[in-house]
């Protein structure tokens, strides 16, 4: 079974995470019992799970850009302002 980032568990909601948790025990315990056909969906759904915190992990990612390029335009005005 593949684990998602800590990045992304840091994201995901306390039912969202306890389903994973539960998820990944699952798969683990089908794997092993080379039982790989059925991890194979375990893993799917687990995929499933955590795309919201991936798109939350997307969004604050873009909110900084948003807030970095806000601050060096508020910089480039200062410096603008200071050379007149």
């Amino acid at each position: 079974m593949r684990h998602c980032s800590v990045q992304v568990r840091g994201l995901l909601t306390r039912d969202e995470l306890d389903r994973y948790n539960a998820l990944m025990e699952v798969g683990s315990f089908l794997e092993s019992q080379s039982r790989y056909d059925l991890a194979y969906t375990v893993q799917k759904e687990v995929d499933l799970l955590i795309m919201p915190a991936i798109e939350r992990l997307k969004e604050k990612s873009r909110e900084r850009d948003r807030q970095t390029e806000a601050y060096l335009e508020a910089k480039r005005l200062l410096e603008e302002d200071d050379e007149d």
